[in-house]
């Protein structure tokens, strides 16, 4: 599957993005500062990537499910520069995996990005990816859209807010992130501003 929006692609992973992949979890790692890093970072000390390329192996021969969990960001020239993501969250805004969600429990889409080309970084092409992603799901049916963050990932924040994001729940306290506390954040996409900024974002 391909999505194509202003400056960016989105596509299904394949076998060449398992050396980007190792490469962002052994050298160029500057998106784990920012992406949960309280996960990421300490992930990254135990990363094998031996490890990981066959995992990645066996779940490229699986089959896809018909709507995406995400992509693989590309930019218009072909170059891998990181991924979208997707994940549930309940109405408490915590993560629910779908297989343990209780009978009758109503769970909602919630999006993430990494930028993991440092390079490619500030360019707006983060927002061109999570919008294209964002869409996607809009077009297949789901009817709230989610996203989550910490108060210290401000490139983050500014997205969000560029995209129609609204805060719905603020926990202060809760990170701490290189010696420093933070908050967590949960945003919900306003549809009629993501919409306004879609009327100047030619999707095709």
């Amino acid at each position: 599957m391909i999505i194509k929006f202003k400056n960016i692609i989105l596509r299904d992973m394949t076998k060449a993005d398992i050396g980007d992949d190792i490469r962002w979890n052994t050298v160029e790692t500057d998106w784990a500062h920012w992406d949960a890093p309280w996960e990421s970072e300490p992930d990254l000390l135990t990363f094998d990537p031996e490890e990981y390329r066959k995992k990645e192996l066996l779940k490229l021969g699986e089959p896809k499910d018909e709507i995406r969990w995400g992509f693989e960001i590309d930019t218009a020239e072909g170059k891998h520069i990181g991924a979208v993501n997707s994940y549930m969250i309940n109405e408490e805004y915590d993560w629910t995996p779908i297989n343990k969600a209780r009978p009758g429990e109503k769970l909602f889409r919630t999006v993430g990005i990494d930028i993991c080309e440092s390079s490619f970084c500030g360019k707006g092409l983060g927002t061109e990816a999570l919008a294209a992603f964002i869409k996607y799901y809009l077009d297949n049916g789901e009817e709230e859209i989610y996203t989550q963050t910490w108060s210290g990932n401000i490139r983050m924040i500014k997205c969000a807010e560029k995209l129609g994001f609204e805060v719905c729940r603020r926990k202060e306290g809760i990170r701490e992130v290189r010696g420093e506390i933070y908050g967590g954040l949960t945003f919900r996409l306003d549809k009629e501003k993501f919409g306004k900024f879609l009327e100047g974002n030619k999707c095709c």
